[in-house]
C-alpha cells in the first residue's frame, strides 16, 4: 500500500506507558520505541520483545501485523496505531492468542512527520 502524501504517523516514537505492563518492564533491554518506516515496515520493541512490523497506511493512523522474538520464542500479532489530539499516538498492541496491551507514545525530538 502507498503512503499517504500527509502521513502523520510516519516517524519514531518512544513508547511512554502500557496498560499491563509498568515503566520498568517496557524498558527491560533499552528504551521502548516503535518505528514507522515510509516503505510499509517498521520495527518495535520493548521488554525483552523486538519485533518486525508490516504497516499498511492512513492520514491519522496505520494498521499493522507484526512477528518477532520475546526471551528467544517467536511470536506474532497485530496493532493500530492513532494520532491523537496532544500529538502522541496511541497503539493497540495484541499478541496472536495472548496479551493485549494498549501503548502511549510520543515523537522522538528528530523524528518529524512526513
Amino acid at each position: 500500500m502507498s503512503v499517504p502524501a500527509n502521513c502523520q504517523i510516519i516517524g519514531r516514537w518512544r513508547i511512554i506507558e502500557a496498560d499491563i505492563w509498568d515503566r520498568d518492564y517496557l524498558d527491560l533491554c533499552g528504551p521502548a520505541a516503535i518505528t514507522i518506516g515510509e516503505e510499509g515496515h517498521g520495527e518495535i520493541a520493548f521488554g525483552a520483545m523486538e519485533a518486525g512490523l508490516d504497516v499498511e497506511y492512513s492520514r491519522l493512523s496505520v494498521a499493522f501485523s507484526w512477528i518477532g522474538s520475546d526471551e528467544g520464542d517467536e511470536v506474532s500479532g497485530e496493532g493500530y496505531a492513532e494520532l491523537l489530539d496532544d500529538g502522541s499516538i496511541e497503539i493497540e498492541f495484541a499478541y496472536r492468542n495472548g496479551d493485549e496491551a494498549v501503548l502511549k507514545a510520543k515523537r522522538e525530538p528528530f523524528s518529524a512527520a512526513c
